[in-house]
């Protein structure tokens, strides 16, 4: 990785919004080519202001922002979006059409299909995101989970070489959150970066390799998820909570229950806990 040049390069960002809320400060980021990259921090830490400067929904008071090391100064928000797909926390945020159907059209015609394969890849993105069923439905009308799942299909059809989601697995049910997890799988054996803002540290732990945390527009911390996530002091720092294992690890160690380091996952530490208990009774 080291060999190759970052596919994003955020340099030295400042934003501060109208009414004088500073949301950026001094901002240096390097992303890379195929990277699956998570975003964390308290509301209000700069999370959603930072990826907002990768489309030019926000431009930056200061800083420069590099994509395939250009400049995206000048280039408007429609060329923008053709390389960077933003997924709004709030679906309702970007869906306007007045059917599931017209929706996908509507996403996939600035990208020089005729009508034919126009009405072929809305059938077949349908289809992928298992939308077939809610295709003449508006989208207001969607559950919360449905409506989801086509804003993210609405996006991910125009294939963009950069996916960017903001809270994806909020309020999703766990067959939504497999949907989703499936969907990244496959969205970077393509070779997408992918960048995901989220509080879920659960989530994190399982399924983000590298973890950027923020706070009062800073970043603080930038590493492996699992190092970042389970140091006390980076997560009482940016306002989060410690995994649920690693609580549960450090009660164990509470009652004299000497628990490794590297137990990260549920299944970890149920596999721990039968080897400790089959060695104190065999001990017995």
């Amino acid at each position: 990785m080291t060999h190759q040049l970052p596919l994003i390069i955020l340099n030295e960002l400042d934003y501060s919004y109208p009414n004088g809320t500073v949301a950026l400060r001094k901002i240096n980021l390097n992303i890379y080519r195929g990277e699956l990259v998570g975003i964390m921090g308290m509301n209000g830490a700069g999370k959603t202001t930072l990826i907002r400067t990768l489309n030019g929904l926000i431009r930056p008071s200061k800083g420069t922002v590099n994509i395939e090391s250009e400049n995206i100064e000048p280039k408007g928000i429609g060329e923008l979006s053709k390389i960077v797909g933003l997924i709004f926390q709030n679906p309702q945020h970007q869906i306007f059409s007045n059917t599931v159907e017209e929706e996908i059209e509507f996403s996939l015609k600035s990208l020089n299909l005729n009508k034919e394969e126009v009405r072929d890849k809305t059938v077949e993105v349908l289809k992928t995101f298992n939308l077939e069923k809610y295709q003449d439905r508006s989208p207001l009308n969607l559950s919360g989970g449905e409506s989801k799942k086509l804003a993210i299909a609405s996006i991910i059809c125009r294939d963009p070489k950069i996916l960017v989601f903001d809270e994806p697995t909020l309020g999703q049910d766990g067959k939504e959150i497999s949907f989703f997890t499936n969907l990244l799988k496959e969205e970077r054996e393509k070779g997408k970066t992918i960048l995901i803002v989220t509080h879920n540290i659960e989530f994190a732990m399982e399924f983000i390799p590298r973890t950027i945390l923020m706070a009062n527009g800073k970043i603080i911390a930038d590493g492996p998820t699992k190092k970042i996530l389970t140091n006390q002091y980076l997560v009482e720092k940016s306002s989060l909570v410690l995994p649920q294992t690693r609580q549960f690890a450090l009660k164990l160690r509470d009652i004299g229950i000497e628990c490794p380091d590297d137990i990260f996952s549920k299944v970890e530490m149920k596999d721990f806990l039968a080897n400790y208990l089959k060695t104190k009774i065999t001990e017995a």
